[in-house]
């Protein structure tokens, strides 16, 4: 077996002096859904942002289709294929719906709107509503235009950081279902969830972090099924 198409492989460090991540591995295949969950404070979040390079790795590298783009920074990753959806200030709510999918396009030189197309296929509210401005949107809306954006770039990894925060559970299954939909496409996505239970029901693979560290790796079905995984982080 290969090495995964994406890898952060042994990664240890923080944002000041003080190390959040302690030898933190995280991968995904091509077109699989790898989520991240654990208790509050254990560096899901942390353990992604160095995954796309937003903090500073004092251990462990990150590989993307076998290149290593540890010193890369994250502009010059995006370029290399990889979509960052971060679970706040994620869109530009004066701009139409339509102006934020133009401005996800922004390093292309190609025509984008086949690419629009097929985010309007995805998410047919937005295509309804893409002369509106995106801050009179839902919080669920919002985020379709979030995820949007960021596929306009034609990700072959797309990272999501708590997708569903904040929005009720008929929009969480919809999201989720839009995600699956993303990655019968072929694309990569890494997501921290705090919905745990139902993110390792959709995730191929589910790594859960305590304290900036791997506690548990599996499939999906194996961490539900797993006592100690239920007991600890999904209430039983």
């Amino acid at each position: 077996m290969g090495e995964p198409f994406l890898i952060g492989d042994g990664m240890t460090g923080g944002y000041g002096a003080a190390d959040i991540l302690h030898g933190c591995t995280i991968a995904v295949e091509k077109g699989e859904i790898a989520v991240i969950v654990g208790p509050n404070g254990a560096g899901k979040s942390t353990a992604m942002k160095a995954v796309f390079g937003m903090l500073n790795l004092r251990g462990g590298a990150v590989r993307l289709n076998g290149e290593d783009i540890t010193r890369l920074s994250p502009q010059a990753r995006v370029r290399k294929g990889m979509g960052f959806v971060p679970q706040t200030s994620n869109i530009f709510t004066t701009m139409t719906v339509e102006e934020n999918l133009e401005m996800g396009a922004f390093i292309r030189e190609d025509e984008i709107a086949d690419t629009m197309a097929q985010v309007y296929d995805l998410f047919p509210i937005l295509k309804q509503k893409r002369h509106q401005a995106a801050g009179e949107l839902s919080g669920g809306q919002r985020q379709q235009v979030a995820v949007g954006r960021a596929l306009m770039t034609q990700p072959q990894v797309l990272m999501l950081d708590e997708p569903t925060a904040g929005v009720s559970p008929i929009v969480m299954d919809e999201l989720f279902d839009r995600i699956i939909e993303v990655a019968r496409t072929g694309i990569s996505i890494l997501m921290v969830e705090q919905n745990a239970r139902q993110a390792l029901e959709i995730a191929d693979k589910g790594y859960v972090l305590v304290q900036g560290a791997n506690r548990f790796t599996g499939t999906g079905a194996e961490l539900l099924a797993n006592p100690d995984v239920r007991r600890s982080f999904l209430g039983g």
